[in-house]
């Protein structure tokens, strides 16, 4: 997105911080841009990444003092040391500039003991044109899944181009074509992936989701939890059959129920 900022003249600088640390952090100073990061510490900011989880702590004069009449909470976030613990994942580019990798809370870590990042894997499925919606699962499971949504204008005009009618969003996403066009993307994305990151099996999200049905937040992101609840039975089915399909290798598709599929070996 930046890249195409830029393509236009619009020079757009990140910047890392929170309401913890009075809003300063990181930020990408003319000259010192990294694109993809939120840039180097400003001054007298000391910051590093924990050896274990690779949470981003951050040292200095603004750090708040503590949550007012929350002892438990203050201790939390801010260790004896002095150091604040943002909550936030982060890895460092060239040695000087922050990029996010994503929120501890939301770190997937595999049943292998692979730490994942959900949110990089949906976001890398949804730059395909015919994906609107990634759900990526997997903590302390044998492999990673995802629910997926459809791009209805996009996937419409393929099913038009491709002679496929269909009445509803519903049954677009549960024609055999359709789920034979998103394994393409994701055995495409997967292919850029270490075995362990890949996504082994997938299911459709047969209705568009809506904020006014809980299942966005106002900025359009989706509810993790929401969307566990609603469809925690097509997760559980992905794995139902782990030891029969321990590998989970993509290989075919086949429809098990209406709205459903699955890539098995």
């Amino acid at each position: 997105m930046l890249q195409w900022f830029f393509g236009i003249g619009v020079v757009v600088h990140e910047i890392y911080g929170m309401t913890e640390s009075s809003a300063v952090g990181t930020v990408n100073r003319p000259g010192h841009l990294r694109l993809g990061t939120v840039g180097e510490p400003q001054p007298g900011i000391e910051l590093r990444l924990d050896e274990q989880s690779g949470e981003i702590l951050m040292r200095h004069p603004a750090v708040f003092a503590g949550h007012w009449r929350r002892p438990e909470a203050s201790a939390a976030a801010i260790d004896a040391g002095g150091w604040l613990h943002t909550g936030d994942v982060g890895e460092l580019v060239d040695g000087s500039h922050l990029r996010i990798v994503e929120r501890l809370k939301d770190i997937v870590i595999t049943a292998g003991g692979k730490n994942v990042s959900p949110s990089e894997l949906e976001n890398g499925l949804k730059v395909s044109p015919y994906v609107k919606e990634a759900v990526v699962i997997g903590d302390r499971r044998p492999y990673l899944v995802a629910l997926i949504g459809v791009e209805l204008d996009t996937v419409s005009d393929w099913a038009q181009r491709n002679g496929l009618a269909y009445t509803t969003y519903r049954d677009l996403s549960e024609k055999p074509e359709v789920l034979r066009l998103v394994q393409g993307v994701i055995a495409a994305y997967n292919q850029n992936l270490a075995p362990p990151e890949q996504i082994k099996r997938f299911r459709m999200i047969v209705k568009e989701l809506d904020h006014e049905d809980g299942e966005l937040t106002a900025t359009q992101k989706v509810k993790r939890s929401a969307i566990s609840s609603l469809l925690g039975h097509l997760v559980e089915d992905m794995y139902a059959d782990a030891r029969r399909y321990p590998g989970g290798d993509m290989t075919d598709v086949h429809t098990t129920a209406p709205g459903s599929a699955e890539v098995v070996a």
